[in-house]
Order: C-alpha cells, then structure tokens, then sequence
C-alpha cells in the first residue's frame, strides 16, 4: 500500500510523522510505503523566522532535517511537475545529476501550501523582497546589513535617505513581528557605523486596514499599535502598497516612498499545481469532506493552505495556520490508517487554543484559552510555547543558547553573500525615472519588454532630448562595447519594464554569436556614424 505526501510544510511532514506511529507494524512488514515530495530536506518553523532578521536566533535553528522527523518515509528533495490522480501518478523533476521520478500511489495527500504571489503589481516581483521562507529571511537580513554598508559612505542626501528608510507592507503576524525584528535591528547595530545615527532610519509599516493584527481582539491590536510607534515604526494605515520600482515604493494613493529595501508580506497564491487537478475548488483551494478527503477521489486526501475546510462541529472554515495544519495532519493520518485497517473514520474539528505574535525587544500580545497578555508576559509565554512545539530537542537547545547568548552580547553584523551572480534580470520603472545616466559607467544592456524610454543628453543650456525607444529595442550597448562612460542619460516615458543583462553575459554572447556580434556592430554604426537617430549616444 502506497501513501504519497507532497509538501514539506507542517502538513505535510507532521502527516508522515502521524503515519509512521499508527502503521508502524505496517511498514517494518513492507506491507506500507510511505513517501514525502518536498523542494527541501527540512522544514521551516514559521513562528521563529522573523528572529533569523535581527539574528536573534541562528539561521539553521528554525529548520528541522524531515529525515530526523519521518526516519521510516522515504523523501524524495524534487519539484512536483504533474500530479494525474485519475492514474494515481506524480511525476517529479529530474535531480542533481539524476532522473525525474514517476511515482505512484494508492493514498496522496496533498500539502502543498499556497505560494507568493505578485500578480497585477507592477514591479513587486522585480523589486519587493517577500518573506515566507527560509531563503526570504536571509536575503532580508543580507539587504539590511548592505544598505547600512552603503548609507555609512553615501554623500548624496537623497540616496543616503532612501537607503535608510525600510517598508514593510502587511499588518498582518508576519509584517508585525518582520518589522517588529528589523526596527529592533537596525537601532541596535546603528552605533556600529561612524557615519549613521538612529534618527536617521526610517522604519514603515503598510496596512490596508484601520488596526494591525486584524486576527487579535481590538484592545490587543491598539496596544501593539502604540509600541510600535513609541520604538519609532511609522505606521500607514488604510494605505495599500501597488507597485515597486528599484528606488522605490508605489503606494495607492499615487505616494511614492523612496527605499532600497521593500518588503511584502501580502501577497499569496493558490499553489499552480492544485489550480490544475480535476477537483472542486473554492478560492483556488480543493474542497475536502469531514474526513479530509476529496470528495468523488477516493485515496485523495487534502489538508493545510490549499484545502477549503469547515470544521465538523461549528460549520466554520479553518484558518490557514500552523495550529490546524498539526491537527489536520493527525486526523488525515488516523483516516488513512483506518481506510488500509478497514477502521471508522473521524471528522476534524478544532479551536485556536490562542493566538501569540512578538513584538519585538521583550514585548508581545497573545491571547491564551481567552485570556488577554500584552508585554514582558506575553513575550514570556510567546518564547515559552513556541520553545515547546518547536521539533528536536538538539533545536530546542540551540534556541535557548541563542536567546540567552542575545541578551548579553551585542547582535551581528556580518553580510553572507551567497547569492550567484545575476546574468539577466527583469526591472520596472515608473514615469520619469531614469534608468541610466550620463557619465555613469556601462554594466547593463537593456531590452525594452513594453513601455517606451527618451534618450536625453546634457548640453549648455539644459537638455536635449534625442529620441524615442519603444518595445522590442535597446540600449547601453556602446558603453558595454567600448568600456566607455555613458554619453547619454535614459530616462522612462511611461511605465516600462525591462530585461537587464549584465556586462559578462553581454560579452559572452557578443563574443561567441556571430549574428549577434554583427547586429550590435550595425547598430552602433547607425546610432554612431550616421545621422542622429532614436537612442544615440548611449
């Protein structure tokens, strides 16, 4: 009998875990086989991520290996390509120096969570940083700690404010406890930069609606409310954020907030893999009965993020958090067991036992069995049971280190750079901005996906414009070619998005296709030799 898992959340993986309890004489007989797809090898403990910001905690203290987890499931570290449940087959990308796997099953449960989304606006997925997992985290923390790099050597006061200002858009748990951890921060390691003091940093919060925390009760969220602004976090209420450009955020009152660092919390999706299966949705997520499973697909089963669940008890439907996707996880593994044992199923119900979200700098408010905490208690409890729930007792131990070590010594402010160099990468300008200027050197090449540019030179009394480029054209290619300073400014006309390839990947392909080396080469005699055309001198 073959049991498929697919996700690595706690869905997913506390399923597995649920299964290898209730079957194991099963599995140690071979009679069972149970199985995991998921992108990574770990799972994330969501609660403790936004620590991993401030370097409360260690970066690898909020994972846990699914292998330590789920010892008897087989894991396969793959991208999910297909899922067919009238075949009962998944199809899994091919591996490092591997195949692809087709996999079979007599029981899936799909965990497969929702995923982040920026769709229809514009320039947020170029330029917004999100924060749901891991990988999110540490490429904020990175960014923080350069801008401050940056800002502690900049002269120019316009671009010394905006690498100081931080917005971090939805009021929400996790916009609350990420702006929360980056306020605390960039105030503590400010005095570690000659050149920067901490009434010079700008720390912004975006909500769409009136209070943050919609999800606590109205005296909970006021509270949180006055001591983020007490710290110093400028809070913009009823203000959505719209779009993003790379010096900046758009906001929907036509307001633009200069920043090198945006963070969005917002946006989610339905996982694109789910929107395709043959099932009933509602919002993009697959309808489950009482018991989990799919109605008219039996041996499917969903639970977590992508499933529409209403508990058993009060009709209601189950929120998207870590408390119900634990629960949904044991009550899908008990409904497993009992369909291979022949047993009777259950129907899930479940309550919050309550709510909790940190504050920052030993601060937070919970609500525990309807009892109200805001302060150092809620702080106290917040640390307390998510120390409790989180998996592993070598990780338990290493978060406490961590948070002991924190009160007495000073943070870290060291920049990981592990990201790989970018060859092409996609930017969004918004009207007037310029996107390179006169006398700066040549890195970049663009192409011009849609929207059009004007090409503007200096001259003694003012500027002159030299043209027009719309979509399907370039420029920045004579600076490249000749390693020279750029001649011209360009600046956006209208609201433009294009593709950046960088000066290594330009010289690559120019040097080794002959079609393209003698496209430039023509291009450069029109826009140089001849007459004054659209684009010249760039």
């Amino acid at each position: 009998m073959r049991v498929l898992i697919l996700g690595g959340g706690f869905g997913g993986v506390y399923t597995a875990v649920h299964l290898e309890k209730l079957l194991k004489r099963e599995i140690a007989a071979g009679e069972v086989e149970l199985s995991l797809v998921s992108r990574e090898d770990y799972m994330v403990f969501q609660p403790m991520l936004p620590e991993v910001i401030s370097g409360s905690i260690g970066i690898v203290e909020t994972i846990t290996p699914i292998r330590r987890m789920c010892p008897r499931t087989s894991l396969y570290t793959r991208v999910i390509e297909k899922i067919d449940v009238e075949k009962k087959r998944v199809w899994a990308g091919a591996g490092f120096g591997a195949r692809g796997c087709d996999l079979g099953f007599d029981h899936l449960v799909i965990a497969l969570g929702n995923v982040t989304s920026f769709a229809g606006q514009p320039g947020l997925a170029e330029h917004a940083l999100p924060f749901k997992y891991l990988g999110d985290a540490l490429n904020l923390r990175n960014r923080i700690i350069h801008t401050l790099e940056e800002a502690d050597i900049e002269t120019d006061p316009a671009i010394r404010r905006a690498l100081l200002t931080f917005v971090v858009a939805g009021g929400g748990f996790s916009g609350v406890e990420a702006v929360a951890e980056l306020n605390d921060f960039v105030s503590r390691v400010a005095k570690n930069f000659r050149s920067l003091k901490r009434q010079e940093m700008r720390v912004v919060l975006l909500h769409a609606g009136g209070l943050i925390l919609p999800e606590l009760p109205k005296s909970l969220a006021e509270f949180a409310q006055r001591l983020l602004a007490r710290r110093g976090v400028e809070l913009r209420l009823n203000t959505r954020l719209a779009g993003a450009t790379a010096e900046g955020a758009l906001l929907d009152n036509g307001e633009r907030i200069p920043t090198r660092t945006l963070v969005s919390t917002v946006p989610s999706a339905p996982n694109p893999l789910v929107t395709t299966l043959p099932c009933k949705m509602e919002r993009g997520r697959i309808v489950v009965n009482g018991h989990l499973e799919v109605p008219d697909r039996p041996g499917v089963w969903a639970i977590g993020d992508c499933a529409w669940i209403r508990d058993a008890k009060t009709g209601e439907q189950c929120p998207p958090t870590a408390q119900h996707a634990i629960r949904e996880a044991r009550c899908a593994a008990e409904n497993i067991a009992a369909s291979i044992r022949g047993g009777t199923k259950k129907t899930f119900s479940f309550q919050a036992l309550g709510k909790l979200g940190s504050l920052g700098h030993r601060s937070a408010v919970a609500e525990v069995l309807g009892v109200k905490v805001s302060g150092f208690l809620a702080w106290f409890l917040w640390r307390t049971i998510y120390l409790m729930k989180l998996p592993g007792l070598d990780r338990k131990l290493r978060v406490a280190t961590d948070w002991t070590l924190d009160l007495i010594l000073p943070p870290d402010i060291v920049q990981l750079k592990t990201e790989k160099s970018i060859g092409i990468r996609r930017e969004h300008f918004e009207p007037g901005e310029i996107i390179v200027r006169e006398g700066d050197r040549g890195d970049w090449l663009y192409i011009i996906a849609d929207g059009e540019v004007e090409v503007v030179r200096r001259v003694e009394d003012g500027h002159q414009i030299l043209g027009c480029l719309g979509r399907g054209e370039c420029f920045g290619e004579i600076a490249l070619i000749s390693d020279t300073p750029r001649t011209a400014t360009v600046r956006s006309k209208t609201g433009v998005n294009v593709l950046a390839v960088d000066r290594d990947a330009f010289h690559t392909l120019f040097a080794s296709l002959p079609p393209l080396r003698g496209f430039f080469e023509q291009l450069i005699e029109e826009r140089v030799g001849g007459a004054p055309t659209p684009g010249a001198d760039r």
